[in-house]
This record gives structure tokens, sequence and C-alpha cells, in this order.
């Protein structure tokens, strides 16, 4: 699958250098608070939408939509698979999808990724494509559409390993079908495993933080201390996202990968952790997690010469920030 779409039809025009009414989708969620966050400090009008799903504790996206209102962020609750999205849409100029079904889980049943990542993306984009101010609709997707191993450029055929990978990419595709019909500007960023404050609470650093903290174990699935990752601080990653906005005439009907080209085993984080907090981790094992990627290593030179990307936090700085909000905001506070 090539990475150089066919021009949209319609002829876009683009103007960014002005105050955009951006609508974020799944804006309550980790890396949605991130992003409406930095976009309010760059002036814009921003517009959060999320369906608060008890994916997991609710809490933790309670102080993340406290944040946001702090910073001038309204969320409006809908839910992209059946609500009515007319007013949640009318009057965009840009729209970041990041809403979704998340996580590779043998607990999440195979509809639901097909309900929160295809069928609401589809409504999304059907409710959207009516608005004429649109300047671009950035769908987020993920390295797991590339398979177990998530180490080549955009061009490299997607091999997903699991439900999660296989919907993610369906919704990708989806939105660029869209954008190859000329009904809307489009395009896709593939994220490459992203932490830092607010991330979810079953991902690796967190469980891996507060068992360290609180002296207890944690599950390590089998083999995965030597899985490479291309950890990517969230912060990174919004920097990618803004590059877009900075250049959406580059963007439309293309696939990025967004991350750093700088990669990490799972041990080697595990240590960076434990040097941070001074503190031994322990583990119990787990079987092998089926659909798990063995390796990533994000290859950004698309987006280095066309966004002008460049990530820069190394993993011993990115997880000493994740550390330090999580003894301020969860430690004694918030029990998973």
């Amino acid at each position: 699958m090539g990475t150089g779409t066919p021009q949209p039809k319609a002829d876009f025009t683009i103007l960014v250098d002005y105050i955009m009414k951006i609508l974020v989708t799944g804006a309550a969620g980790f890396i949605g608070s991130h992003l409406s966050e930095r976009l309010v400090k760059l002036g814009h009008d921003v517009r959060g939408l999320d369906c608060l799903t008890d994916y997991y504790l609710r809490e933790l996206k309670e102080l993340n939509v406290a944040s946001l209102r702090d910073s001038g962020v309204d969320i409006a609750r809908l839910d992209l698979a059946k609500d009515d999205l007319t007013d949640a849409t009318k009057g965009v100029d840009l729209v970041y999808h990041l809403a979704g079904q998340p996580g590779i889980s043998a607990n999440t049943p195979f509809d639901t990724y097909v309900r929160n990542n295809i069928q609401a993306t589809h409504r999304l984009l059907d409710s959207i494509k009516r608005n004429k101010s649109l300047q671009g609709f950035v769908n987020i997707a993920t390295s797991s559409v590339y398979g177990a191993d998530a180490s080549g450029d955009e061009s490299c055929e997607p091999r997903p390993t699991s439900t999660y990978g296989v919907t993610k990419l369906a919704a990708e595709q989806l939105a660029l079908s869209y954008a190859r019909e000329g009904q809307l500007p489009a395009c896709s960023l593939r994220l490459f495993s992203v932490y830092g404050p607010r991330e979810r609470p079953e991902k690796l650093y967190p469980q891996l933080i507060r068992s360290v903290l609180e002296g207890e174990e944690f599950p390590l699935f089998e083999g995965s201390e030597n899985h490479e990752r291309s950890y990517t601080f969230v912060g990174d990653i919004v920097d990618g996202f803004v590059a877009v906005l900075e250049n959406i005439d580059k963007c439309h009907g293309e696939i990025f990968n967004i991350g750093t080209d700088a990669s990490i085993t799972t041990g080697e984080g595990i240590r960076i952790i434990e040097n941070i907090t001074g503190k031994p981790a322990r583990f119990f094992r787990k079987p092998k997690r089926p659909g798990d990627q063995w390796k990533t290593h994000a290859n950004i030179e698309k987006a280095r010469r066309l966004l002008d990307y460049r990530p820069s936090t190394v993993a011993e700085e990115g997880l000493a920030h994740e550390v330090a909000w999580y003894r301020e905001k969860i430690l004694g506070k918030i029990t998973f």
C-alpha cells in the first residue's frame, strides 16, 4: 500500500494562519487532553468531545476534564457511534480524531472494537463532510497496523496481528477513502508507543511506576522485556500534531509515522524507572499476549522531510516527568 494517494478531486483552499475552530475527539483521554491544552495555548478555539467510557477508571478522565476546563476547553459528552453529531461538528475548521477503542486486550469483544473504531469514525466522517469550512481531518492511527514488526516506512504493507490493529487500519482507510473521493481533506498519523503524564493505567509504565512506588509486583508478559519499542513522550507526539496543523496543505491523503526514531527495550525502560525512583521492580510472569508487537522502531523520515518533525525527549527525561506526575496526582489519592 503506497503512502502517496491520489489528490482529492475537490480544490481545498488552505488558510491556517488564523484562529481555528478545532474539534478534538477523545479530548478527555491521555493524548487528547495534552493536545487540547497545547492548541488552546497556541490561541485556537478548541471544542472537546468524549464519551467518557468506563474502559478505565473514570476518576482519571475526570482529572483530565478538570484540567481542560481550567484551560478553557469544555468537553461535550457524546457517543460518536450513536449520538447526533450535527452541533458538535458545525463550523469546525479542523478535526483531530483520537476517540476509539484502545489497547490489545483479549477481554474486549470484537464488536466493541468495530463499534468504537470503525462505526464511530464512519459516522463522524459523514457528519463532518458537509462542513464547508473544513480545512483538514486528522485521523489518529497506530503502529499496530504494521503488525509484529513495525520498523518500516509508511509504504510498508500493513499486517496487523490484533483486532485493535485491524479495526484501526479500517478506520484509517475510511478517512483516506473520503480524501480520495474529494469529499474532505484527510490524513492519518500512525503513533508509536506513547507514554507520559495521564497515561492509561493498564499500560506498562503506569503499572510499573505504581508497583515500584507501592512495593508491589506488576505483571510482565512472557518475553516482553526483550521487546523493542519506540517509546515516545506525549509532548513529542503533540509536536507532530501541531506540525500537521502548520503544514496542512502538504498532508491531504497522506500517512505519517509519528514517534521517536530512538528505541529501547522494555527491560531498559524498567531499569530507567528503577533508577528514577531508587527502588527495585518486582514482577510476576503472565503468558505471552496474543497480537503483541515484538519490535517497533519509528521510521519518521517522511514526517521529518515534509513536516520538519523532530522529536527530542529521551526516555530518562520523559519517564522522570511521568513519575513526578504519578507522585503528585495519583499516589495515595487514586487506587487503580
